[in-house]
């Protein structure tokens, strides 16, 4: 059988080419969503029950047995979260430090891993690995110097001292590095013929190519930088300073827990991550679609 050739797109490989679906490939499949649903639904069981529990009445949350469907639905806990506490300031502090660690990773990151990926000067690979060592440092064992050190600079207890350590981080380095490693040096060999600069190559050709790579690195950045806690716990201890899942830790005591607030304060922590990932859910799985492509 003849078959018509085509022009081959830049990124083509054997590999790219999508299959005819058959009888035998669509039964694999069928067979494949008949037990991953039942496991997404599992995974979802208790995203479901923590909203309940926040519309449960605060009479039926210790009942025993436990209902998973409660009986009457209130907006108490709602109602007390946003009355009786600052989270409307937590929510502020966590997206202004989630913000910045976002936009300084993407950038940051960029530059570094392009740096590592594409530009020759002494030591480039000696002091990637020596950056790619630190991973094996424990974080506890970074703390207390860390603590010394924003006193020192007199950050502790104010927002900065949640951003700083959100900067970058040797795993967006080497993400991009990798990516940038995958993409065909004829594409810059070909600009910096053409006259353009390092940087005009990097910023109008290389960097919007990148975005499945950018795209991963800011949802990891930002489920990491949203929910981070142990630190913020070390080095602020200003109310007005705090972020969200701070100030939710707050709302745990040792003799009593307010179950239905603590439910309605998870859920406001959690619904931006939920829709920050269905809007970026493209580009995270073109990511990982253009790195499993060998060609």
């Amino acid at each position: 059988m003849t078959v018509l050739a085509s022009p081959r797109p830049a990124s083509w490989s054997p590999s790219s080419i999508e299959e005819e679906p058959t009888p035998k490939r669509r039964r694999r499949t069928g067979w494949a969503h008949f037990v991953l649903v039942p496991v997404a639904l599992l995974f979802a069981i208790p995203f479901v029950q923590m909203f309940l529990t926040s519309l449960t009445p605060e009479s039926e949350i210790n009942r025993f047995p436990p209902r998973f469907f409660p009986s009457e639905l209130t907006l108490d806990g709602y109602v007390k979260l946003f009355r009786d506490t600052n989270v409307l300031l937590w929510t502020g502090n966590t997206v202004l430090v989630s913000l910045v660690a976002v936009v300084s990773h993407l950038a940051l990151c960029s530059l570094a891993g392009y740096g590592f990926a594409r530009l020759k000067f002494p030591g480039r690979s000696a002091g990637f690995l020596m950056i790619l060592a630190t991973i094996m440092i424990p974080t506890q064992l970074l703390m207390v110097p860390t603590y010394v050190m924003f006193a020192r600079v007199g950050i502790i207890d104010t927002l900065a001292a949640a951003m700083v350590p959100w900067l970058a981080s040797v795993f967006g380095i080497f993400l991009m590095r990798q990516f940038f490693l995958s993409l065909p040096a004829e594409l810059e060999e070909a600009a910096l013929l053409d006259g353009c600069s390092r940087w005009t190559t990097f910023w109008r050709i290389i960097l919007p190519l990148a975005r499945p790579a950018l795209a991963t690195l800011a949802i990891f950045t930002l489920l990491s930088s949203w929910n981070d806690l142990v630190w913020p716990l070390i080095a602020i201890n200003d109310p007005s300073a705090f972020t969200l899942q701070l100030g939710i830790t707050n709302f745990q005591g040792a003799r009593r827990t307010d179950w239905s607030l603590l439910m309605a304060s998870n859920v406001v922590a959690t619904l931006p991550l939920i829709l920050f990932f269905v809007f970026a859910q493209k580009q995270f799985i073109a990511t990982m679609t253009f790195t499993g492509v060998k060609g």
